[in-house]
């Protein structure tokens, strides 16, 4: 199958019918003073950024906004053990393109624990191979994208590679890039370089001046990796100081 040449999300605004106050959360983080000017690569949008620069924040609200629950899973999957979700996805207008798709899933790492009691409990396991909870955490992780998710999908993950050794992120890249070519998109929140490598995908970074595009190897999660692994002896110094004396 073809990889889709239009997106099945096309871009986000703010509501003209909401009154937004720019001084309170999470209206005030200034990624998401410009969350309109996000549009969506047919094939891949990356948000990436500093921890508590707005990503998740935004991803959480996109997809509740296209109705998913806020812990994650398909959008049957409705439940919530902690009331701290941010409502942003009450001032969120989604531009949707056509036709809609037919399967869909929201991966969230710091709830995923959550959404596997969940499965067990309504035993509807089927789908996912089995129990995800008789699996390792990057294991179960890895069922979800090789055997939940079936293509002709929208697809929001958040933080994916928190359960993934290097290995296992070129697996999930790879398996990505399957569901890719059956017609998918995807909107992922990340620090995995290995992730962010792949290819004609659009990469948004946030940061304190608000959002902009920017090229992998421009992202510090590029630059940061790199300068470790290659001069690793020198940053070690540097971070823990001379241990001769130890």
């Amino acid at each position: 199958m073809a990889r889709r040449s239009k997106p099945y999300l096309l871009h986000a605004s703010f509501r003209s019918d909401v009154d937004l106050d720019f001084n309170e959360y999470p209206f005030n983080i200034p990624a998401v003073r410009q969350l309109e000017s996000i549009e969506f690569h047919p094939n891949l949008t990356f948000f990436v950024g500093e921890n508590g620069s707005g990503k998740s924040t935004v991803l959480e609200a996109i997809a509740i906004a296209l109705g998913f629950g806020a812990e994650g899973g398909t959008k049957n999957v409705q439940f919530r053990t902690v009331e701290s979700v941010s409502p942003l996805h009450k001032a969120l207008r989604l531009a949707r393109g056509v036709p809609q798709p037919r399967d869909a899933y929201f991966l969230r790492a710091e709830s995923f624990f959550n959404v596997a009691s969940y499965m067990d409990g309504v035993g509807y396991l089927e789908s996912y191979g089995g129990s995800l909870h008789a699996r390792s955490h990057g294991e179960a992780f890895m069922a979800v994208l090789l055997n939940k998710l079936k293509g002709n999908g929208i697809y929001l993950f958040d933080e994916p590679e928190a359960a993934l050794s290097p290995g296992r992120q070129m697996a999930a890249l790879s398996a990505i890039h399957q569901l890719v070519e059956a017609s998918s998109q995807f909107i992922i929140a990340t620090h995995s370089p290995i992730l962010l490598s792949y290819p004609r995908a659009r990469i948004i970074q946030f940061d304190r001046s608000g959002i902009g595009e920017v090229a992998y190897e421009e992202t510090e999660h590029y630059a940061v990796t790199r300068d470790f692994l290659n001069n690793y002896p020198r940053r070690l110094e540097q971070l823990l100081g001379d241990d001769e004396e130890a």
